[in-house]
């Protein structure tokens, strides 16, 4: 997009500029008159981020902790276990067609009809059967593929326009909106865990009655988020020159096609790294490193830690975030944090009784919360900006790679050793860094506004 492209001079000026530009005067609005049309959608912008992450930390502080205590609480069977991995697997298929289905709903309709497949999977937890848990996890894919798309299409869609309407420089802006949502987004893992910590202390989850007042605090959590999704401002997502379509052959044929561009290509081995990464704490953190050192009462305490860690980290990346160069050293210290927890897992560390063996696993546990929030935010903040007019189909991917790599580990983790998970996370991350380096490098170097702004 040209009317994005700044000088240096330029871009200097817009990264010290506020990113929320004054009502009343003294902001950089491209419209002088306060009194026009742009000066409400100037708040509206800020205030859907605001709106948008609130909601996403009330449905997934219950869902997150939900799907924490699956393994757990659903045990007979495997119900909860293999419920995850249909789910999953259903999440990774959908997310194939998602972007068609965004497109035609628009990302506010998708972002509400998203949560009802959270509130069907709480519900099946107050009476867990294959009967309620097998459906209600197919349905969830399904709604999980178009409530993350609809959020990345909406969350840059706000972005752009803030940058547009304040004259501000478009990656500052996706960078700062990202780590906001991300950030808050991040605080369910302790907001959850610490739900589930009080409500089933003393050994009440082995009963019905205090898994049943867990999960109906749950769905009060739910029910608020779905309220406050309906109050976001619906957003014209065909501006910023996006294609129209004239069949519905030529919107799935729009979805596929990031898969035919490069740049796409070299990204989607750090979003498969990025889904792995995710299910090791699920599946292997919590079972494998904490509970042996802190006991299964120590798992909620843990996972706190990892997304109080994963929160901060994802509010400080979001600030620094102003263009691919800062996207490329941002993401190669949090690879570099995780990398150096595999390797201390492979090679140095040991269960041991006294204080350091309660500490190492809460000290893992924040090095790769950090990890995480770096990837979440930078890569939201990447697609946003290489995908500018092809948005559904580039977070469309974004969740087929992760889901796909979370299904995997979901369905092959019983079946393997941790130091043999350790060593496929490790060449995967080498792969992943090696690939995105070459990515954005070769973007850095050359004329790397002419790249961010031509037509996706």
């Amino acid at each position: 997009m040209g009317s994005h492209s700044h000088t240096n001079d330029n871009d200097s000026e817009a990264e010290a500029a506020p990113l929320v530009a004054s009502v009343h005067g003294g902001g950089a609005s491209s419209d002088p008159d306060p009194s026009s049309a742009s000066t409400p959608r100037i708040r509206n912008d800020t205030r859907d981020v605001h709106i948008l992450s609130l909601a996403f930390l009330f449905v997934f502080s219950a869902y997150g902790a939900a799907q924490n205590l699956q393994s757990t609480l659903n045990n007979d069977g495997d119900l909860g276990t293999i419920s995850l991995a249909i789910l999953y697997l259903s999440f990774t298929l959908f997310s194939i067609i998602a972007s068609p289905v965004v497109t035609l709903l628009g990302s506010k309709t998708a972002l509400v009809l998203g949560t009802s497949g959270y509130l069907l999977f709480i519900a099946a937890n107050l009476k867990p059967s294959w009967y309620t848990m097998a459906p209600a996890s197919v349905y969830l894919g399904f709604t999980a593929s178009i409530i993350w798309v609809g959020e990345g299409t909406y969350l840059t869609t706000a972005a752009l326009t803030h940058a547009e309407h304040n004259n501000l420089h478009e990656a500052t802006v996706i960078g700062a909106f990202n780590g906001e949502f991300w950030g808050m987004f991040a605080g369910h893992q302790v907001i959850g865990n610490l739900l589930s910590l009080a409500l089933l202390r003393d050994g009440q989850g082995d009963g019905v009655t205090g898994k049943n007042l867990l999960f109906t605090v749950f769905l009060v959590c739910m029910i608020i988020g779905i309220v406050m999704m309906c109050f976001l401002s619906k957003r014209d997502e065909k501006m910023h020159h996006k294609p129209t379509y004239t069949s519905l052959a030529s919107l799935l044929r729009s979805s596929f096609a990031p898969l035919l561009d490069k740049r796409m290509l070299l990204i989607i081995p750090l979003i498969a790294y990025s889904g792995l990464q995710q299910a090791f704490v699920w599946a292997e953190y919590t079972e494998k490193i904490v509970t042996p050192a802190l006991g299964i009462s120590g798992v909620g305490g843990a996972m706190a830690v990892y997304g109080a860690a994963d929160a901060i980290c994802s509010l400080v990346a979001g600030r620094l975030t102003s263009g691919v160069h800062s996207i490329t050293w941002i993401v190669s210290i949090g690879t570099f944090l995780q990398a150096f927890v595999l390797l201390w897992l492979l090679f140095g560390y040991r269960l041991t009784s006294g204080l350091m063996g309660r500490l190492n696993p809460l000290f893992m546990g924040a090095i790769w919360g950090v990890g995480d929030g770096v990837l979440n935010t930078q890569l939201s903040a990447l697609l946003g900006l290489l995908f500018k007019n092809n948005k559904e189909a580039a977070f469309a991917q974004l969740k087929v790679w992760q889901c796909a790599a979370i299904a995997v580990v979901f369905f092959i983790y019983p079946y393997v050793s941790l130091n043999s998970m350790l060593v496929i996370m490790l060449v995967e991350l080498i792969i992943s860094v090696s690939s995105f380096l070459f990515l954005t490098l070769g973007i850095v170097t050359s004329t790397s506004t002419s790249v961010l702004n031509r037509p996706s």
